[in-house]
């Protein structure tokens, strides 16, 4: 995929991001009193303001007091889904707005919440391409798409057709690869991978390899898991099993010599764990004022925003989130268990399910790893931008703060490092050299009318 096409067109010219603390992604230390210096839709220059000199023509961007790092990935997001607690309707009602209102929505939320760069894993294909390919030139405000269309699987739930596509044969599953290869997707999305014969489970990870696709694939049962080893699946989504304590001796014993192997089969063994949705649920039920913020409402109607509104008035009482409590206390355990066996996590949140929306989800996972999962932060911000793009191929245009990288940069105001959950409110997001918001304000005059909040 090419970045930024016409994103250089929106930039802002010549740009010094002075003052704040640098984390760069690449896990050095950080760098103190940064100088980032930006070009159009890209990074010139990156040192300190006792080496690095500002040019004349740049305007001067404070980040004295800030922490400032790569702008995030979402790696696990659903574009076509903003929250709603009935996916039976939501399918049915909205897949006729899904391109021209929902998706779009979807998009500018991600964006002013410091998402410059998300996987979209799972939705039709024509308004998966549509948004993605009008994001990259510059008709619409997101993060950087990189999208899937459809599932793959053995068979759609029914009326869910228009993004679940069922495999009967090897050929229909190698022919249903070329078919997304052909429309231009960026990744394959293939679940229940153990209820296919293993030829064909094995055919659409070959065929996807062979179009220079990368495959990323559930993980909700043991079998699911190590059918996905033994065929080659390079990225594992969620935290499965169901309410099992743990994962079993034969599931890990995959997974290390999995892991052992590295880069002589295919690199890093990749892992989107998708905690928080689970993990804050109890919280939620007890406690949900953060589901009245409006920022959710942006970019959609207000028919949908009131038929939100009215899915999600007694969380309690969802059919999604009856075995959720039973779930959550063996979150950990799989956790720890998955970073005891190597794997490289991505972090990701299944952003767009019941009571889940992409204007909070992102941070609310990071929040989960740094504060209640003990990972270190500068773990998780790795996570969140080096390897994620490391994943999708684009590291070398995305994912670190260095010359000649996209400037896609987001900062906070105080100490990151020390107080994570900072990232609930980011105060700079840049995307390809474009401001999107500055001192914690939205520049609403640079998105289009109908996504606007004044």
């Amino acid at each position: 995929m090419a970045l930024g096409m016409a994103a250089a067109a929106q930039a802002d010219g010549r740009q010094a991001l002075v003052g704040g603390t640098l984390i760069d992604g690449y896990g050095g230390p950080v760098v103190h009193d940064s100088v980032i210096l930006v070009e159009d839709d890209r990074i010139v220059a990156v040192g300190n303001q006792d080496n690095t000199a500002i040019p004349d023509g740049y305007e001067v961007i404070s980040t004295e007091g800030m922490t400032v790092m790569p702008g995030l990935w979402e790696m696990h997001a659903h574009l076509m889904l903003t929250g709603h607690s009935d996916y039976d309707h939501w399918d049915r009602v909205y897949i006729d707005r899904l391109e021209d209102e929902i998706m779009p929505a979807s998009a500018v939320q991600l964006l002013l919440a410091g998402v410059t760069s998300a996987r979209d894993l799972g939705a039709p294909l024509e308004p998966s391409i549509s948004v993605r390919d009008r994001i990259n030139a510059g008709e619409l405000p997101g993060p950087t798409l990189y999208v899937s269309g459809p599932f793959i699987q053995h068979q759609p739930y029914p009326g869910t057709e228009a993004f679940r596509w069922g495999v009967d044969s090897v050929g229909d599953a190698r022919q249903h690869v070329r078919d997304l290869a052909d429309a231009g997707v960026d990744v394959i999305k293939f679940v229940d991978q153990d209820l296919l014969e293993p030829d064909e489970a094995r055919a659409v990870v070959e065929e996807a390899h062979a179009r220079g696709l990368r495959v990323v694939g559930h993980s909700h049962r043991p079998a699911e898991i190590l059918r996905g080893l033994e065929i080659g699946i390079d990225n594992f989504e969620h935290t499965g099993l169901t309410t099992a304590p743990e994962y079993p001796p034969e599931v890990m014993a995959a997974l290390r010599d999995r892991t052992a192997r590295g880069r002589v089969s295919g690199g890093p063994l990749f892992w989107t764990p998708t905690i928080e949705g689970l993990w804050n649920y109890t919280r939620t039920r007890e406690n949900d004022e953060f589901l009245d913020s409006d920022c959710w409402h942006r970019g959609l109607r207000d028919d949908t925003i009131a038929d939100i509104e009215a899915s999600i008035q007694h969380p309690e009482r969802l059919e999604y989130t009856q075995l959720t409590p039973l779930r959550a206390p063996t979150l950990r355990r799989k956790f720890e268990q998955l970073r005891e066996a190597g794997v490289v996590m991505l972090l990701g949140t299944d952003s767009g399910i019941p009571m889940k929306f992409h204007c909070q989800s992102t941070w609310n996972e990071f929040d989960v790893w740094t504060r209640e999962l003990d990972v270190p932060v500068m773990d998780a911000i790795r996570s969140s931008t080096y390897w994620a793009a490391v994943f999708m191929g684009v590291q070398d245009q995305v994912g670190t703060i260095a010359p000649g990288m996209m400037a896609d940069i987001i900062a906070v105001d105080g100490d990151l490092l020390t107080y994570p959950s900072l990232l609930q409110d980011v105060d700079f997001v840049m995307k390809a050299g474009t401001v999107y918001v500055e001192d914690g304000q939205v520049h609403e005059e640079r998105l289009p009318a109908h996504l606007r909040m004044e």
